[in-house]
């Protein structure tokens, strides 16, 4: 049994322990902190390491911000944005097409909760690489946890745990190797493979 955060289109690093555990538990009691891939995730765009952030705000309250209650802020057309950026980046990637229009559900879904995006996006995952994992959520938040702990692996600037193997990427005579990007980056590029590689 392992415990992670749920995040928007997780990195490879995340999904490379996902595959290991019998058991997905969600941190879902915690507080929500910026500058994590809670609400992000980074593609290979044509200029390299290409940023896609999900706006969020919080119910008004003077107590902490609980990332199971953090809300999605659809003041802005966020959705045509990523989903528009994801195609312009991958569309001649060799398996996009094979994804594109489960990808799509989850760019035309209206989203009050973060939470329910992650989800949805975790669930995505579990389809296409054919996982069949389950998940169960946390209902208190502890702060060592008797589950194998990866938590960390949310943090954007977390300590390198992880060498990965190159894969070809589709700018990547342009840039060179990009790791650890989100789990699509992944998808696009070496499809049914990608549990292999993970």
């Amino acid at each position: 049994m392992s415990l992670f955060i749920p995040t928007y289109f997780s990195p490879v690093s995340q999904y490379s322990e996902i595959i290991k555990s019998n058991t997905i538990t969600f941190e879902v009691e915690d507080n929500f902190q910026k500058q994590t891939y809670r609400n992000r995730c980074y593609i290979y765009g044509a200029n390299g390491k290409q940023l896609l952030n999900v706006p969020v705000s919080h119910p008004p309250s003077h107590q902490r911000k609980k990332t199971k209650d953090t809300l999605v802020s659809n003041e802005s057309d966020w959705q045509r944005h990523h989903f528009k950026s994801i195609q312009i980046a991958y569309r001649s990637s060799p398996f996009f097409e094979f994804y594109e229009d489960d990808l799509a559900r989850i760019f035309t879904k209206k989203y009050n909760y973060l939470l329910d995006l992650s989800i949805d996006t975790f669930l995505f995952f579990n389809d296409a690489l054919e996982l069949e994992k389950k998940y169960e959520r946390t209902v208190e938040y502890l702060v060592e946890s008797p589950l194998q702990d990866f938590r960390r692996l949310a943090c954007v600037k977390q300590e390198k745990m992880h060498s990965f193997k190159p894969y070809i990427q589709v700018f990547d005579e342009k840039h060179g190797f990009i790791e650890n990007l989100s789990m699509l980056d992944l998808l696009f590029m070496e499809g049914p493979n990608s549990f292999s590689y993970l």
